[in-house]
């Protein structure tokens, strides 16, 4: 692993805490859920629990989020059908994202942070990028250059595709 930045970087210390956080989207007080109110990228596949989009302004090809289709905020307030599916369904989309080729791992991530619905990431660590092995794929994520969104929704789709 390394960090996509030139030495000597200088640990920042933390910021004062801020209590309460301000609300996410799909929360009171927050903007609206973007994917209930179909604002979000249109996905390329779904089940009765989830739904499978693309990125947009990213730079892997391959990268696909994937939604509940019921509006919760974490992996404890799924639905008991839901939590059951879930676990098969990360093994399809990394099935899925691995037969486009060129893809060293899988990598599953959960933030969180932006908004209130229940959202997984995949992200593809390019075959051979050892440098962006484990936590730092994000942070190449961000420094590497974009792909087209178009480029971004092709994969996804061939990603939906193979999920069949």
């Amino acid at each position: 692993m390394t960090i996509p930045w030139m030495e000597p970087l200088v640990p920042r210390p933390p910021a004062p805490r801020t209590v309460p956080e301000p609300p996410r989207r799909g929360e009171p007080g927050g903007e609206p859920c973007a994917i209930c109110t179909d604002s979000a990228t249109p996905a390329v596949w779904s089940d009765e629990h989830w739904t499978l989009h693309p990125p947009v302004g990213g730079s892997l090809p391959g990268a696909v989020w994937v939604a509940s289709t019921e509006h919760v905020d974490s992996f404890c307030d799924l639905s008991p059908s839901a939590a059951a599916s879930f676990g098969p369904m990360c093994a399809r989309v990394e099935r899925a994202v691995l037969s486009l080729g060129d893809v060293g791992r899988v990598h599953l991530n959960r933030w969180g942070d932006g908004g209130a619905h229940f959202h997984v990431w995949f992200l593809p660590r390019p075959l051979g990028m050892v440098e962006a092995s484990g936590a730092m794929l994000p942070l190449w994520e961000d420094v590497l250059p974009n792909v087209t969104d178009e480029e971004l929704r092709k994969a996804a789709e061939a990603v939906g595709a193979a999920m069949g």
